[in-house]
């Protein structure tokens, strides 16, 4: 095979990243924007010694999982990976990239319960639009800085695209410097806007390189003019560093309250700029319900690791005997404090640490909880952490809450190998049509 050939063959799997898998000439080709059971028509782009990526030229056949693309910007974006196959498809897809991953990686074969899924395709309630030269909101296209406008998502509410022609109007009319991340100059980096699905209450914050917004009055006019009294607050988020990271750490609020309040589980949440939150509410919900049933937290001590805003741990509080949520972001301990005031949790503690130390820290003040609870970034949990919880905790149960399925499965394998057997797990679609997939996990003490 050589660059430029062209060939037909069948798509028999799928990436990680949504591209369809065929076979030629003994070699995998990953062609983007096909769907398992496609006939197609493909021309090699770039070829390697035992592997090629190739471009989509012809459907000859098409796979019966296949569904009619609305979106006008999709596999431009780099946000969605599945608008061309069926929800059905990319379940079954979504739940066997976790079953893979813990049978190859984790050593486990053990079929996963039924996906969780429902809920809204307008799922999202946070959105981070960079701006383009033109002051034109958008995402950045797959793998790159180039900026695709886009106002009109179909995986956020309606309310966001009227609230960005109104940012852009706003720029335009009082000619707001753009930032240029080539030259490090310019004033507005992002638009990044919050909805609490619950209570509707709508957070507006400009990103900018400076440390004010010049006529901010008459964007706050146009803003209320768009949200009404679901405006609870504007403002500015100051990132005057040369860097790819999307918010700076100091907020400043020039309309309304400094945070907006949703509802999870019955708990309410205090959200800032800075809070983590998952960005599907009604399906965390579902994953928190099911890490609940796994956790079976009755009258028992639980440690939650990574806690975040604590909303894992609050949503179990009332039935446990104690929650110590771990996070070592202190705005989120700050909010998960606030949380546990605010819900009248008074059997919840909340520690500003690494966790691996805070567990250390744990064990020497001779805390045993029955039930360990990690919710850990993408790059998964530490060998050191795995050990405190086996060797010095030894709880009945840990229940891990996972947004990769490559490092769940090899921090599974080193619980297995530390006493603990995988009892059950339960993929999660919190992204529908992206390629993410959430997974909640039980492990038992041997």
């Amino acid at each position: 095979m050589q660059k430029n050939d062209e060939f037909i063959i069948d798509i028999i799997d799928v990436t990680s990243d949504g591209s369809g898998i065929g076979k030629q000439d003994g070699m995998a080709v990953f062609v983007p924007l096909t769907a398992v059971g496609d006939r197609v028509k493909v021309k090699a782009l770039k070829v390697k010694k035992t592997y090629a990526y190739g471009k989509l030229i012809e459907i000859l056949n098409p796979s019966g999982d296949r569904i009619e693309n609305d979106c006008p910007v999709f596999n431009k974006c780099g946000g969605c990976a599945y608008r061309h196959i069926s929800y059905s498809a990319e379940s079954k897809l979504k739940e066997n990239k976790v079953y893979e991953a813990i049978k190859r990686i984790g050593g486990i074969d053990l079929k996963p319960q039924k996906i969780l899924t429902g809920g809204s395709y307008l799922y999202r309630n946070k959105a981070q639009y960079p701006i383009n030269c033109e002051g034109k909101a958008g995402f950045y296209a797959f793998h790159s800085h180039r900026i695709i406008p886009c106002k009109k998502c179909l995986l956020q509410p309606e309310i966001f695209e009227k609230i960005l022609i109104a940012v852009e109007e706003f720029v335009r009319e009082y000619n707001i410097s753009i930032y240029n991340e080539s030259v490090h100059k310019g004033l507005l980096r992002h638009i990044y806007l919050r909805i609490a699905e619950a209570t509707q209450e709508i957070m507006v914050t400009l990103v900018i390189n400076g440390s004010n917004l010049p006529y901010d009055e008459a964007l706050i006019q146009r803003l209320k003019a768009v949200c009404g009294e679901n405006l609870k607050s504007v403002q500015l988020n100051i990132n005057r560093k040369d860097t790819n990271v999307i918010l700076g750490d100091i907020c400043k609020v020039i309309y309304g309250n400094p945070y907006i309040t949703d509802i999870l589980c019955g708990i309410k949440v205090r959200l800032s700029p800075l809070s983590f939150y998952q960005v599907n509410r009604q399906m965390a919900e579902k994953l928190y319900q099911k890490a609940a049933e796994y956790a079976k937290p009755d009258n028992k001590e639980v440690l939650d690791l990574y806690c975040g805003a604590g909303t894992i741990g609050l949503s179990m509080a009332k039935k446990a005997k104690s929650v110590i949520g771990v996070e070592i972001i202190s705005e989120a301990i700050e909010d998960a404090n606030y949380n546990s005031k605010n819900n009248n949790i008074h059997n919840a503690e909340f520690i500003c640490a690494d966790a691996a130390c805070a567990a250390d820290m744990l064990a020497k003040r001779n805390i045993n909880p029955e039930v360990v609870i990690v919710d850990p970034p993408r790059k998964g949990c530490t060998q050191e952490l795995i050990k405190i919880i086996t060797d010095e905790f030894k709880p009945l149960r840990v229940v891990y809450v996972s947004c990769d399925p490559a490092t769940l499965a090899r921090d599974i394998k080193q619980f297995t190998q530390c006493g603990y057997s995988l009892q059950e797990y339960t993929p999660a679609d919190l992204f529908p049509r992206t390629t993410h997939v959430e997974t909640v996990a039980l492990l038992i003490k041997k």
